[in-house]
């Protein structure tokens, strides 16, 4: 089992930078490294949304065409911890933010956590 806590979502301005934390318990024997991690959401009206992904060891990263050159994705696998920098935040990106980990290689997301609340005020 893994338990995943986001952190750091809080009311901001258009334009402001926020930094998400999701803090992951996993067990002895499969750490943290064994998993691909990514951030979701689901604005108002709209499908969940995959943000930005990365690798095990953070050699590969992904973003969303929407957040290209906005957000970006990051992990410390001593702390089990994945990070999501954003900045230029928009009100349309209102929503909860979700972590989620999948194991590598495999197909599905399978653990999220309960997720932090973003607000945007325009």
């Amino acid at each position: 089992q893994v338990r995943l806590v986001e952190s750091g979502g809080r009311l901001v301005q258009a334009g402001d930078s926020l930094r998400l934390s999701c803090t992951a318990s996993t067990s002895p024997r499969r750490g943290f490294n064994h998993y691909v991690v990514g951030w979701f959401r689901q604005p108002p009206g709209k499908e969940r949304e995959s943000v930005a992904s990365i690798t095990q060891y953070g050699d590969r990263t992904s973003v969303a065409d929407s957040v290209k050159g906005r957000f970006t994705i990051s992990r410390d696998n001593y702390k089990s911890m994945a990070y999501l920098d954003m900045t230029h935040l928009k009100p349309e990106e209102t929503t909860v933010y979700y972590c989620g980990v999948r194991i590598t290689g495999g197909q599905d997301i399978g653990y999220w956590g309960q997720g932090t609340q973003v607000t945007v005020s325009s």
